[in-house]
């Protein structure tokens, strides 16, 4: 009832769709393995909402809906109850909406909120995923102690840097999210739910390397990454 619907472009939904297919199984066919999420799950929903061109004012007004966890700024919460989202790739946000959804991932609180239908259809979730991907980062997120950074730096250089990139940026196009800057709570939390199983839509290769570590050397990892 807050937003105004629309379906601006829609009609070349098809159309979109069938070339996104296509480049997403080229890109596909000459990348490694770790190149791309594995657990991508990009089905005709998904790909029709990344084919369309977003309207970033429409995705400012859409995100009133999300500032109330989120905050107005897309920094969540230092305490790590609430991740920055601000400046995340728009893919991976698209990505991770749609796997919460699908019950892929689970998290309660947003069920609501991945309803295409509650923010206005898929031209919506564009719409507020560009503007999300395009608002400022934060510049002072929740970090660790402290001790252990330089234990962080290598076991990231180690395990992650090869997907996640040099700088912890991540990677649109291959839907792996940037973690530099992410709260160390955060980031924490997600690690050890990933290592336990209970967050289902992580890439294997990043599952088998998390399992790798101890509760300490994801803590180091964390810390490290928060502090980019």
């Amino acid at each position: 009832m807050y937003f105004k619907h629309l379906e601006a472009k829609i009609s070349r939904r098809n159309k979109y769709s069938r070339i996104f297919a296509g480049c997403i199984l080229a890109f596909l066919g000459f990348t490694p393995l770790c190149a791309i999420s594995i657990n991508a799950n990009i089905d005709d929903e998904m790909s029709r909402t990344l084919a369309l061109e977003p309207d970033i004012d429409n995705g400012k007004e859409i995100y009133r809906l999300c500032a109330s966890c989120h905050m107005k700024d897309g920094w969540g919460k230092k305490d790590g109850s609430f991740p920055v989202i601000a400046g995340q790739h728009r893919n991976v946000l698209i990505k991770q909406l749609a796997d919460i959804r699908s019950k892929n991932r689970v998290n309660p609180t947003m069920y609501p909120f991945t309803d295409p239908e509650s923010v206005g259809g898929i031209q919506g979730i564009s719409d507020v995923t560009a503007y999300i991907a395009s608002m400022e980062k934060d510049p002072t997120p929740g970090t660790g102690d402290g001790k252990n950074i330089e234990l962080g730096k290598t076991i990231y250089n180690k395990r992650c840097m090869q997907c996640h990139g040099k700088a912890a940026e991540g990677n649109n196009e291959a839907f792996f999210p940037r973690l530099k800057g992410q709260h160390h709570a955060y980031l924490l939390r997600q690690l050890k739910w990933i290592q336990q199983g209970y967050r289902k839509n992580a890439n294997e290769v990043m599952v088998n390397e998390v399992k790798a570590l101890s509760d300490d050397e994801l803590d180091a990892v964390a810390d490290y990454l928060s502090r980019l």
